[in-house]
């Protein structure tokens, strides 16, 4: 079952929206993660938790978000310092401001993308003189290094990881908590 959590205090043009997928969560830590969600939005968080078949002994949650720009950002941070737990937040690019997707896996850690407006990883032209400059001095032996690298900017590694445990929401129904502050 999917949660919505509406955290918007007025309606202003400094809101987004975005989703947080929990892939998987231990037993014991969901209420740990109810609670640093509970601190992002200011107010009490109830997840209707679901076994994980992928991973027996975790659950799994869909959280439909409703806050101020940065809100996927503050949910990365706090989710971050749980090293077992599996997530994905997105904060939904709105006009003039870039989207983001932050991934989480115990193996790889932390993946951060800017979403466009279709929704593809953009990567950044800073990111890539950088990656060219230091293949520039590595000569063509380099080469599978820097399409690794290519390979990390978008994310892949994550959504490899991360595929299976999506699988498990499909199907999944919504709940909506309107005005929660």
């Amino acid at each position: 079952m999917t949660v919505v959590i509406d955290a918007r205090r007025g309606a202003d043009a400094t809101h987004a929206r975005g989703v947080l997928f929990v892939h998987s969560c231990s037993n014991a830590v969901t209420p740990h993660l109810e609670w640093a969600l509970a601190r992002v939005f200011s107010s009490t968080v109830d997840i209707d938790w679901a076994a994980q078949p992928i991973a027996p002994g975790t659950q799994r949650a869909e959280i439909v978000w409703h806050g101020p720009h940065g809100t996927a950002a503050r949910i990365a941070s706090a989710l971050v310092a749980f090293s077992t737990i599996r997530f994905e937040v997105t904060e939904e690019p709105t006009e003039g401001r870039e989207g983001e997707r932050y991934a989480v896996t115990p193996n790889l850690g932390l993946f951060r993308g800017t979403i466009g407006q279709h929704g593809d990883v953009m990567v950044h032209e800073e990111r890539l003189r950088s990656l060219i400059t230091g293949a520039r001095t590595g000569g063509p032996e380099s080469l599978p290094d820097v399409l690794e690298e290519i390979d990390r900017l978008i994310g892949h590694p994550w959504d490899e990881e991360l595929e299976p445990f999506r699988m498990a929401h499909e199907g999944s129904t919504v709940r909506v908590l309107h005005e929660v502050v």
